[in-house]
């Protein structure tokens, strides 16, 4: 469940390519609600329209160790190579590990089946749960920064969970941030004000407390793409099993590719030179 949260809150951030040309101001009249409607659907709509493929930078802290990565976007789905482990650079056994590693995902065709299999499930229930913020949360106006709207929302009373994970609305509440002209998801957050029981807590729950952040920044006009998430969830699951959720991710020196880029190309850009990570 708390699994489930976390892509979905990940992936809810990435439908981040609207059409500029029909993004307005919203209007006085305009319920807040009404808003991030729109921001809604423009991010689901231009999400299949988007084709544009990036290498970039991630650092992500997990379970108190740090792992610098570089991600080449391929037609097929993302490959990526550690460089770094808590700033220390691979030693060279290390990176001749990961150019093996890659080679045999390349020649592995069932493998990538699978791993595109997994990630068409998640983007599919993460479309869902994100359709659900405008029904689900109450959003008001909270005032202006810059180009930026900010929206404070709550958990709706009358909203109905459809399904286990969807009860998290109940307790949620938090602020989001919308550019106003293009209608796009800048930076949202939130919190489990209270905590989230799955069946009277029989199948497990989230304890009080819990926080999410995500933000995107635009890459080149009207490119935009996560920079920033970080999610960090407690609570118990089926059989009193502990768990435990702590992540942050940064993503940083976007470059573009081509956009018929392959898998193999993009092991080609991995594997060519030794990348080293910044100090």
């Amino acid at each position: 469940m708390v699994l489930c949260l976390n892509k979905c809150v990940v992936a809810s951030s990435i439908f981040l390519l609207a059409s500029v040309a029909t993004a307005q101001p919203p209007s006085q009249s305009m319920s807040a609600n009404d808003l991030v409607r729109a921001v809604v659907n423009n991010e689901l709509i231009a999400q299949d329209g988007n084709h544009n493929r990036w290498m970039y930078r991630v650092n992500r802290e997990e379970q108190g160790t740090t792992t610098t990565r570089e991600v080449v976007q391929a037609v097929e789905g993302s490959l990526d190579r550690v460089v770094a482990i808590d700033g220390r650079a691979l030693n060279p056994r290390e990176q001749w590990q990961e150019k093996q590693r890659i080679a045999s995902f390349i020649k592995n065709p069932v493998q990538q089946q699978r791993v595109e299999q997994t990630k068409r499930k998640d983007a599919e229930q993460c479309r869902a749960f994100f359709k659900m913020f405008p029904n689900a949360l109450i959003f008001s106006y909270a005032g202006r920064e810059g180009d930026l709207i900010k929206l404070n929302y709550r958990p709706n009373p009358g909203f109905q969970p459809p399904t286990r994970e969807a009860r998290v609305f109940h307790d949620m509440e938090g602020e989001m941030w919308v550019h106003a002209a293009q209608r796009r998801l800048v930076r949202i957050r939130g919190q489990l004000t209270e905590d989230v029981k799955f069946a009277g807590g029989l199948l497990g729950h989230l304890e009080k407390g819990g926080h999410f952040e995500v933000q995107q920044r635009e890459l080149s006009p009207g490119q935009w793409s996560l920079t920033f998430m970080e999610v960090e969830m407690k609570g118990k699951a089926l059989f009193f099993k502990t768990i435990a959720v702590k992540q942050k991710e940064h993503r940083t020196d976007f470059r573009p590719v081509p956009k018929t880029l392959t898998l193999a190309e993009a092991a080609g850009m991995l594997t060519s030179d030794v990348l080293l990570a910044k100090r």
